[in-house]
């Protein structure tokens, strides 16, 4: 490989779960965070980063439960990222689910400036249907919606109104003409729970991303639901999102599969025009 060649190879590469740091978000470090996620990305060949902010929510409201002053912040400072790199990076909305009509506004008002996904903030129970008119904005406006996952809610958490794979297939059933993104695998216990859960809900794509890199995960995740509902992500590891791009290489795909979780997949839920860089690409 040369000194020039991405570390992930040269063919497209969508991170659907990516994350950037704002400075309300108690870290002197973020425009530093902020400048290694850029160039990392450029190192391993990331085309687009698809992102929200990481600790927009805590500046004057819990984590998980930020407040629609918090959560007005965070989604424009990802705005500015988008409109500042807008070469490679695109924006979510963010809400907590709980803030009503508040949270259907902010989706209508990001969605004009250019946000073309909706993230939800683990502040209510998935299966909730509460969430069901966040949901049908998204469609609406033809957002895929990312979900903050724990692989198998065992147990509360204080900070969080954690949900599973069983949570989310129950409000993806109640809206099958939306794709639900489910965030990390590698990220939060026992993913074979999930795939059990999903299996046969076919809006529900899995994101690669998390610290975990168990062996056969990915195989497992193949098996479970197939190529072509695999989505690559890294959250906030880039390490090991470069290890399962590696893993993917080696593990038998074809072409077509490899391209399919490489980007292939992501252009095809995102709205249209949202990855103008891979136009040409997606049509050859």
């Amino acid at each position: 490989m040369s000194a020039t060649t991405p570390l992930g190879g040269t063919l497209p590469l969508i991170d659907v779960h990516a994350h950037f740091f704002q400075p309300e978000g108690g870290r002197a470090d973020w425009a530093t965070l902020n400048a290694r996620r850029l160039e990392g990305g450029a190192r391993i060949g990331i085309t687009y980063h698809v992102a929200s902010v990481l600790g927009s929510w805590g500046a004057t409201s819990p984590t998980y439960f930020q407040s629609p002053n918090d959560t007005v912040q965070g989604n424009d400072f990802m705005l500015v990222v988008q409109a500042d790199h807008e070469d490679c990076v695109r924006a979510y909305v963010a809400v907590n689910p709980n803030d009503g009509d508040f949270a259907l506004s902010e989706i209508d008002r990001c969605v004009a400036r250019g946000a073309v996904g909706l993230k939800l903030a683990a502040a209510r129970r998935c299966d909730d249907p509460l969430l069901d008119p966040v949901i049908e904005r998204a469609q609406s406006h033809g957002l895929p919606v990312l979900h903050h996952i724990w692989q198998h809610r065992r147990r509360h958490w204080p900070s969080q109104d954690i949900s599973d794979g069983a949570d989310l297939a129950t409000l993806a059933g109640r809206h099958p003409d939306v794709s639900f993104i489910l965030a990390h695998i590698g990220g939060g216990g026992d993913y074979q729970h999930t795939f059990a859960a999903v299996r046969d809900v076919p809006n529900i794509y899995l994101d690669l991303s998390g610290s975990g890199i168990d062996r056969g995960m990915l195989d497992d995740a193949l098996r479970a639901v197939g190529a072509q509902r695999l989505l690559w992500g890294a959250d906030i590891t880039l390490c090991t999102g470069l290890a399962k791009l590696w893993a993917l290489e080696v593990i038998g795909l074809s072409d077509g599969d490899l391209a399919d979780i490489r980007w292939r997949n992501a252009w095809r839920i995102f709205p249209s025009g949202a990855f103008p860089v891979l136009s040409e690409a997606a049509h050859a």
